[in-house]
């Protein structure tokens, strides 16, 4: 009897296993790696301006004579 109901379990459990869950498929995986991407994208890398040492990020900064400066004011003092 007890060998009978451990079968059934058995069979029942192989079924649910193999037919009903779902695995996640490749693509789900892709879009989780995508999405830590973008989140690593959206970082600006940030550098110190010469004169007074402000950090400001690459896109704002400016570049004259290959250093960075936070303003206009400063590339003036450093002159």
């Amino acid at each position: 009897m007890i060998l009978k109901l451990l079968l059934v379990i058995g069979v029942i459990a192989i079924f649910y296993f193999m037919f009903i869950k779902k695995k996640p498929s490749l693509s789900q995986k892709q879009q989780k790696q995508k999405t830590q991407a973008k989140t690593a994208d959206n970082v600006d890398e940030m550098v110190e301006c010469t004169t007074c040492g402000v950090y400001v990020s690459v896109e704002e900064a400016i570049l004259s004579n290959g250093k960075y400066y936070c303003s206009r004011e400063c590339i003036v003092k450093a002159k």
